[in-house]
């Protein structure tokens, strides 16, 4: 079941060690449960995007926010996989220089063949965020569960 505490750590293991572009940029898993998931990008010089400031690039926050809405969806979704069929991020601020960044996302709609999600990315506190995102992403495979 995809709800299980099980399939979520296997989807998740999955999401962190087995897609390249998370692996480039160290994504971590944090925590999930049906629905939600969290996942962490600690601070590293080569994702930088301004080295005056030393900001992490804007694009390690999308990469952030795409991973762990896929890996909400994926807590609900148990099958073929998931694609971003669209992805909307709202930047309120520049990320903290030498902090790592957290992003949290939440599926809160499935229908037969897509899923809505929202997420947020942040250092410590969810309600000083970094970006929001809002997406929608295509189910593969096995039908959602409602």
């Amino acid at each position: 079941m995809s709800d299980s505490p099980e399939y979520i750590e296997i989807a998740a293991g999955r999401m962190v060690r087995e897609t390249p572009q998370a692996v480039a940029l160290g994504i971590e898993f944090v925590s999930a449960e049906p629905g939600t998931a969290t996942m962490k990008v600690g601070y590293r010089a080569d994702l930088i995007g301004d080295p005056e400031t030393g900001v992490l690039a804007g694009g390690v926050i999308t990469t952030l926010l795409d991973h762990v809405c896929g890996l909400a969806v994926n807590t609900r979704h148990e099958g073929g996989g998931t694609a971003t069929l669209d992805l909307r991020i709202d930047y309120m601020r520049s990320a903290e220089p030498g902090r790592a960044v957290f992003g949290r996302a939440h599926c809160y709609k499935l229908t037969r063949s897509i899923a809505f999600v929202r997420a947020i990315a942040f250092e410590d506190d969810p309600d000083d965020p970094i970006a929001t995102a809002q997406g929608a992403f295509a189910l593969a495979g096995a039908p959602a569960k409602s």
